[in-house]
């Protein structure tokens, strides 16, 4: 429970002299100040023509919110239940991978920021650091492990069990990126980071993974990591043989068909995060924000589901927990952050971005995300 009071952090940065980035064009901005042009384009840009792209963040337009007011907003509960667990905030850290890309302490300092604002952190198959290395430097913090599944399945099995035993609350099963997207920005700067090795820390940490190659060195680890990611033959049997091998529940990330989500359902799954892969995947889909409703309304509360993909502030936070999402997962506002003043530069952006969604909760009229699914959401 938290007390909105006149002096929080609004008025604290108004009254400060330091100078740093706010909303996601100025952090963006300055990450590009900070980065080569390669980087910077792998972060920034997504598939194709980047149709997709532009529709994650506009789609948010065309829902607006209906507050109701004179009701005593002094008092606000943000707490979700989740899987059993209940979390002080519906806001979570989306997987990204490559973090050092953007800064030298790459994932380190991301989790550490998350820890520092309750941020359950989903950590990347592709991550510069391993599970154990993210887990030492933030014991105690809730994390999840995103599995990209490999062609050879006994990888897959190492690494879910390598999450469970640090200590890592669920799997979320990443099912939209059995290949790479066609991404014409990386093609034009030639540039790969998976190719570069900032992908390979928890393959290089597999036992595994490592008895595969035909010898330790960076390339055979580059070739065969790259190798393992492209799986074109994953499908519904897969999840299943997944499910033998861990105890921790499962999340399929990717959802956009409400018919998929049934099945999900139908499969035993524990939760779904509805995504397009901030559209980095395939072009031309639909937004991810207009994928929610229907999925919401199929799952009717029996699994949850997480949304992400083009949240850039706090009130695309709010509509998307008004139109049903369980939590919402942010993903390249914090790495801009991460680009542009490392851990600090993430820690800023995590906590205006939590101020600015429990303020915007509070101005609609609700006291608690029972009270804010309620809302009146109306589509222009």
């Amino acid at each position: 429970m938290s007390t909105i009071k006149n002096n929080d952090l609004l008025l604290d940065n108004i009254g400060s002299n330091e100078k740093y980035p706010i909303n996601f064009s100025e952090l963006e901005q300055a990450a590009k100040e900070k980065l080569e042009a390669g980087p910077f384009g792998y972060i920034r840009s997504s598939a194709g023509g980047e149709e997709t792209y532009r529709k994650n963040s506009n789609s948010f337009e065309k829902y607006s919110i209906v507050p109701r007011f004179l009701t005593d907003v002094s008092a606000l509960n943000t707490e979700v239940t989740i899987l059993g667990r209940t979390y002080p905030h519906p806001l979570f850290i989306a997987p990204v991978g490559v973090n050092k890309i953007a800064h030298e302490d790459g994932e380190i300092a991301v989790a550490k920021a998350a820890a520092k604002f309750n941020y359950p952190y989903i950590q990347s198959t592709v991550s510069s650091y391993s599970i154990e290395e993210i887990a030492e430097a933030t014991e105690g913090s809730s994390k999840w492990f995103q599995l990209y599944w490999s062609q050879n399945k006994e990888i897959s099995f190492s690494m879910i069990q390598r999450a469970e035993a640090a200590g890592y609350e669920a799997i979320v099963l990443t099912v939209d990126t059995v290949m790479l997207g066609w991404r014409e920005e990386d093609v034009r700067n030639q540039f790969s980071p998976l190719k570069r090795g900032f992908g390979q820390g928890n393959y290089a940490s597999d036992p595994v993974f490592m008895a595969a190659l035909p010898d330790q060195s960076k390339d055979a680890i580059i070739d065969s990591m790259i190798e393992n990611i492209y799986h074109p033959t994953l499908n519904w049997n897969n999840i299943e043989e997944l499910r033998e091998y861990t105890s921790l529940p499962i999340l399929l990330k990717g959802i956009l068909h409400p018919e998929d989500a049934k099945l999900a359902i139908e499969k035993g799954l524990d939760g779904i995060i509805v995504s397009n892969h901030g559209g980095r995947q395939l072009d031309g889909v639909i937004a991810s924000i207009d994928a929610l409703p229907e999925i919401v309304e199929i799952v009717n509360g029996k699994i949850p589901v997480l949304f992400d993909s083009g949240v850039r502030r706090g009130s695309d936070a709010v509509k998307a927990l008004a139109l049903g999402a369980t939590a919402v997962c942010i993903g390249r506002p914090f790495i801009w952050g991460l680009a542009s003043g490392g851990q600090a530069g993430v820690e800023r952006v995590l906590e205006n971005f939590l101020q600015e969604t429990n303020v915007s909760i509070s101005l609609s009229g609700a006291r608690n995300l029972e009270e804010l699914r309620k809302l009146k959401i109306v589509r222009s």
